[in-house]
């Protein structure tokens, strides 16, 4: 997603004011009349001067505005989206932007109405109220029609952290830049001074920015513990390069913002989870072992499962995400999007699912919001008009790359009842117990949908209704317990349907903006906004222009996800370039190591996931999350800790062997030296095969966290 040039502006900023005779100005007089005065709530309190008002919840101040400094901002703009391939070139032309600086107040009780005008117009209402949960409601109301373009300045402190907005993969401490928030695909490299996203933006036009992402949502927390939500479908960017404010741009007008504090982090991520809601546990078997990405036909599944176990790799299942067939393309395997069972590549599949799941081995598929063009789900979602059109009624399809889709409509209730029975009885029925869940960003802004709305308006909301699908699916098989589904793409609201979040697609190197250390950022950044159920592919996927996964990367990989909630491996987009799991011994008596270590974590990540279950909690955490004392543990960056009493600091450089990372202050046991440590910067031993982890010395769990070692060298 790029942004065009500066826009054009009418009126940009100017302030109410007129011009006498004598030119000099004076302010309107509605902006004066009115002595000071105070209203207050249970947590909100409204105090008004003679030119402004500030808007506190909790003693915190939410709005502050002034004649000089109004904080608030309406226009038009007219947008155009360009995408191609899931990648956006979004240009927006912003013909009026109104500094709002006259406003009077009506209304009473516990509603404080704040009419906003210029020039003696109208231009829009903001109703502020505590929500039953003790929340700040912000509502946008009796909008001048025609506008379509909000900023909204939030007080900000110039020392304050930043956290959330989706899943944010560069940053994540988001001050000191703006986030553009559309769902997309992130890109490839994602860093414009780099030579692969020069390489991709040329080539594919596909090489992304930092902000580029597949899940993002407006939505962000302080380091000072309160969050701000605001309550919109429409292009939003978050802007937190302003000392003083955070400034809000939302391409419609919202329907709410929502604020809200709390004495604790803890307390904060409850607060946010009972909003959002949570993600079901996961199923048991999840952390019985890996999940191997498994592709080539029925036989080659077979072996590769009994060469993994025969190394001593525990093994959970076996994702197949060609299990309904390939297309060869240009950019690599692709898959064949009609969703059944492929008995030509997986003959006999139909009665080995059940046999490999007898032998404690699941079956994993694959499946998208898309169905390929004259392939039988197409031809029957066209009959029965399942499909979102054109303006005019025809025929509409997305170019995939090197292939055509339709779009199953899922504004339409009949064509999301059909989906789910397509998932219901090709998958479930079939013997699935899991499945990727792919894509959810490509909803073209020009397509028409049966709800009337705007595809613009409906694009980022897509990634939920296509989680909805799916967990309403396994919900009404009465499997939710036992079927697992992972997404890459998500925006508000997905918290209560995904199963599990994974990163997307990393490239196959040790790239900040984009390789494994990414995967970090993405963890903890949306685990604040309820999705503490988090993995990635073991090893990355994209392999374009020179990248090639190496041993190294592979192993370093591994030893990170054995401290997510989840391990699963993939192939790659090519994956004769990559180094794969089975690729040598060296690399298969690692991964057998890897996955002795979460399988013997099993009670603890299970406590960890049902706390996030509960709570919101996530299993991925920020240091500050139990250590809000601590300023450092504010700026750390590539380290987490894996529930409370375990830190990880995952080797992220290529050739490394040692590990420098910072402890908050504590008592913290090093897993394989057993050396104890206070707290403060050091650099351990992190040869291959033994990450820098540490356990907290006061931890219920030390015993189970002390046979680490052992565990991990179990050949039995």
């Amino acid at each position: 997603m790029r942004r065009g040039p500066a826009p054009s502006i009418s009126r940009q900023d100017r302030p109410d004011k007129k011009i006498n005779p004598h030119g000099t100005a004076f302010l309107h007089s509605d902006c004066l009349r009115h002595s000071q005065e105070q209203i207050e709530g249970k947590d909100m309190k409204f105090e008004r001067s003679e030119t402004g008002f500030i808007l506190s919840h909790k003693g915190r101040i939410v709005l502050r505005h002034s004649h000089s400094s109004p904080m608030l901002f309406v226009g038009r703009g007219s947008a155009t989206y360009d995408m191609y391939r899931g990648n956006f070139d979004i240009k927006d032309y912003v013909s009026e932007r109104i500094a709002l600086r006259c406003f009077t107040l009506k209304g009473g009780g516990q509603t404080i109405g704040i009419d906003f005008h210029y020039e003696g117009e109208h231009q829009i209402t903001l109703s502020a109220e505590e929500t039953p949960e003790g929340r700040l409601k912000i509502s946008f109301l009796d909008a001048r029609e025609g506008l379509n373009r909000v900023w909204l300045r939030l007080d900000a402190s110039k020392d304050e952290k930043i956290y959330g907005c989706g899943e944010q993969l560069t940053y994540f401490n988001l001050r000191g830049h703006n986030f553009p928030l559309w769902t997309s695909e992130p890109g490839v490299g994602r860093n414009k001074a780099s030579y692969i996203t020069f390489q991709a933006d040329v080539k594919d036009r596909a090489g992304g920015d930092y902000y580029n992402t597949n899940y993002p949502q407006p939505t962000f927390l302080s380091s000072e513990r309160y969050f701000v939500h605001l309550q919109t479908t429409a292009y939003a960017d978050f802007d937190f390069r302003h000392k003083d404010f955070h400034e809000l741009q939302c391409w419609a007008i919202p329907d709410h913002l929502l604020f809200d504090c709390e004495p604790s982090f803890p307390a904060l991520m409850h607060n946010i989870s009972a909003l959002f809601g949570t993600q079901p546990e996961l199923p048991d078997w999840v952390l019985d072992g890996v999940i191997l990405g498994i592709q080539g036909g029925t036989d080659v599944t077979l072996e590769k499962l009994q060469k993994a176990r025969a190394a001593g790799v525990k093994v959970a299942g076996a994702w197949c995400q060609d299990w309904q067939g390939i297309k060869m393309t240009s950019f690599g395997k692709r898959l064949q999007w009609d969703w059944q069972w492929n008995p030509e590549l997986y003959p006999g599949l139909d009665q080995k699912i059940h046999e490999l799941k007898r032998d404690g081995i699941r079956f994993l598929g694959y499946i998208n919001p898309y169905v390929l063009e004259d392939f039988p789900l197409y031809q029957e979602a066209v009959s029965k008009g399942y499909l979102a059109t054109r303006q005019d009624g025809s025929k509409y399809v997305v170019d995939f790359g090197e292939f055509y889709c339709g779009v199953v409509d899922f504004t339409k209730p009949e064509a999301c009842d059909w989906y789910k029975q397509v998932i219901k009885t090709n998958m479930i029925d079939f013997g699935l117990d899991g499945w990727m869940a792919d894509f959810g960003e490509y909803l073209p802004t020009d397509c028409t949908l049966a709800n009337g709305k705007s595809a613009e308006i409906e694009h980022n909301d897509w990634p939920r209704r296509w989680a909805k699908i799916n967990h309403e699916a396994i919900e009404e098989a009465g499997k939710t317990d036992d079927i697992l589904f992972f997404m890459r793409a998500g925006y508000t609201g997905i918290q209560r349907y995904c199963h599990t979040l994974w990163a997307g697609d990393q490239c196959v190197n040790w790239n900040i903006d984009d390789g494994m250390p990414s995967v970090i950022n993405g963890a903890l950044s949306s685990g604040l906004l309820g999705n503490g159920i988090h993995h990635s592919d073991i090893g990355g996927y994209t392999t374009l222009h020179g990248m090639k996964r190496d041993r190294e990367l592979f192993m370093r990989w591994a030893e990170m996800a054995a401290f997510t909630p989840m391990m699963r491996t993939h192939e790659g987009n090519r994956p004769l370039d990559n180094h794969q799991f089975d690729t040598d011994t060296e690399t298969l008596c690692h991964l057998a190591r890897m996955t002795r270590i979460f399988t013997h974590l099993k009670p603890y990540i299970k406590a960890a996931v049902k706390e996030n279950a509960m709570t919101g909690m996530p299993v991925q955490r920020p240091l500050f999350m139990h250590y809000e004392g601590d300023a450092l543990s504010y700026e750390v960056m590539y380290e987490y800790l894996f529930g409370r009493d375990l830190l990880v600091a995952p080797v992220y450089e290529q050739g490394a062997t040692s590990r420098k990372l910072y402890l908050p202050p504590d008592q913290w046991i090093h897993i394989w030296s057993l050396e104890h440590y206070q707290g403060g910067w050091v650099e351990v031993e992190a040869p291959i095969g033994k990450p820098a982890v540490f356990c907290r010395a006061a931890s219920a769990d030390a015993v189970l966290f002390g046979k680490i070692p052992d565990a991990a060298d179990d050949l039995l």
